[in-house]
């Protein structure tokens, strides 16, 4: 049996990186797609802007520059986190630079036309509900642009230094900042603008998941050692020769994984903010979900009612809430706080509902005067019925949380819904930054994470680990950052070989993550308050 060398391999010298030499194989294919990507986003979008009133000069200017800017985080998304899928194929020798761009670019437009859109609405639920509801407003706006501002600077500066920061930890982060600067500008002078239990949540995952890379990844070269003893595995590229034909194709297998579950995460967080641009300037198209059948509207209907029953179980019909109980249970969310007459404005706004919907058949047919009241009425639903039954100070049986639940995920068919032209043009966005800025992250993930050169292995390892937990985390809606998990996981098999960490890479990537979501939240609350200013 052959034995398996343990014998450290240094760092290659400059002649083994591999030749990022500008090739041009792929380019006629990948124009063709940028063509016809952008082309049928553009037919689909004017066709949908040709269903409503003519928007004026103002409305469209700040639709098309905000629409470019949510594409544009994602363009510099590409920057950071596709980059990591390619660096261990490329490293390995298993394709050729410009054919590993190419390949994962389109696995990520795959992984973002499949993906669920689960991320993108857990992260516009962070934002303060009383900015979503009034996105359309100069404070609105002044949301939107300063966190995808804030995110794009820290992701060109992280960049710039070659650092595999966060997109994920970045975006949190402004989000947050704007919540704050929101509630401070205002004058309340308190944080209870802000889903705070949500954003627990996504830090847990953001924090946990390069933990769990590092240790899976480790676990899993070891385990891989133990049981297969092919030496070739374990021993760095010769020269510019590709790898044996199985290890090759199990590479090229998860390196396609890793771009598919990149695709299908990160793509979210730029859909997820357009969807928010649309609805708040072109409501009549995409406030609600046109593509709800007539039986579902009824069914809708059907579990308004029941759900009207079971709050007059704690609160009885002849209480009323004064004044307008969408305020009221927005206030709800806000603070958690339950009030003698939260319960009654909930109810009553399912009351409101129902006669709505009583009105009209199907979604579709919903007056275009009155689909932005219905869908700004779900959402504040949607997200005072969730406050409801997760709150300690009602005692609340099993049965009517869980038929509030069943609801409110009824809601999420009506007012969480994303075009395919939407998926299309963030998939464009996120290739296409791959291929213009993928070098610097590449070269830091493999070669200065590690005192050796990235093996078969050690590539898979952290590859396969990336894309499970990826995977995983998409499934459950939460974002995770493909950059933190892969280089991490990279560090996990260098550990787990004996061979050592550069400490000067470890401490600068330990320090963009450390400070990325510090930084994003001054940057972006810095910037909301600038632009409420200037407004």
């Amino acid at each position: 049996m052959a034995q398996i060398s343990t014998q450290h391999n240094p760092l290659p010298k400059p002649a083994l990186r591999p030749s990022f030499g500008g090739g041009r194989r792929g380019f006629v294919p990948l124009a063709l797609v940028v063509l016809t990507g952008g082309a049928y986003t553009a037919v689909h979008f004017f066709r949908d802007l040709a269903g409503t009133h003519p928007l004026a000069f103002l409305p469209f200017l700040l639709l098309a520059v905000a629409l470019l800017t949510a594409l544009s985080f994602e363009f510099v998304n590409g920057f950071h986190d596709t980059a990591n899928a390619v660096a261990t194929v490329i490293y390995t020798r298993t394709l050729h630079p410009d054919a590993a761009v190419l390949w994962s670019g389109f696995w990520n437009f795959l992984g973002v036309l499949a993906s669920s859109g689960l991320v993108a609405f857990n992260i516009i639920a962070l934002l303060p509900p009383d900015l979503v509801l009034h996105v359309s407003s100069q404070a609105g706006f002044a949301m939107i642009f300063s966190l995808l501002f804030s995110a794009i600077l820290w992701n060109l500066g992280t960049w710039y230094l070659g650092l595999p920061a966060s997109s994920s930890h970045t975006l949190i982060g402004s989000v947050i900042g704007v919540g704050l600067a929101s509630r401070l500008f205002s004058g309340r002078g308190d944080f209870s603008g802000i889903d705070w239990s949500q954003a627990i949540n996504v830090g847990k995952a953001l924090l946990f998941s390069p933990l769990i890379g590092f240790v899976l990844a480790c676990l899993l070269f070891l385990v891989t050692k133990a049981l297969v003893r092919d030496p070739r595995l374990y021993r760095p590229p010769a020269g510019e020769s590709p790898p044996p034909l199985w290890i090759r194709s199990l590479l090229l297998l998860t390196c396609t994984g890793v771009s598919f579950a990149h695709g299908s995460n990160d793509g979210q967080k730029g859909m997820g903010l357009i969807m928010l641009i649309l609805i708040g300037v072109v409501p009549t198209v995409y406030a609600l979900n046109h593509a709800i059948p007539e039986r579902e509207t009824r069914e809708m209907l059907a579990e308004t009612n029941a759900c009207v029953r079971v709050l007059d179980r704690y609160a009885p019909p002849e209480a009323l809430s004064e004044g307008d109980p969408s305020a009221r249970a927005t206030a709800f969310v806000q603070n958690r706080r339950l009030q003698p007459d939260t319960v009654p404005a909930i109810r009553q706004l399912l009351e409101e509902v129902a006669v709505q919907l009583r009105s009209c058949k199907s979604l579709a047919e919903v007056p275009a005067v009155q689909v932005a009241n219905i869908r700004n009425k779900l959402f504040v639903l949607n997200q005072s019925l969730r406050t409801l039954t997760r709150s300690p100070q009602i005692a609340m049986s099993g049965s009517d949380r869980e038929a509030l639940t069943i609801y409110r995920h009824q809601m999420d068919r009506a007012i969480q819904f994303i075009p395919l032209w939407v998926k299309v043009a963030v998939a464009l966005a996120l290739g296409l930054g791959t291929m213009v800025g993928w070098k610097r992250i590449v070269v830091t993930v493999g070669e200065k994470i590690g005192k050796e050169h990235l093996t078969y292995a050690q590539g898979a390892a952290a590859e396969l680990t990336a894309m499970t937990t990826i995977g995983f985390a998409d499934l459950f809606g939460l974002p995770v950052s493909t950059t933190h998990v892969l280089s991490s996981g990279v560090a996990g098999t260098m550990t787990a070989n004996g061979a050592g960490l550069q400490w000067t890479t470890v401490r600068n990537l330990a320090a963009a993550w450390v400070l990325t979501l510090p930084a994003s939240i001054l940057l972006s609350g810095l910037l909301f308050t600038l632009f409420r200013w200037w407004s």
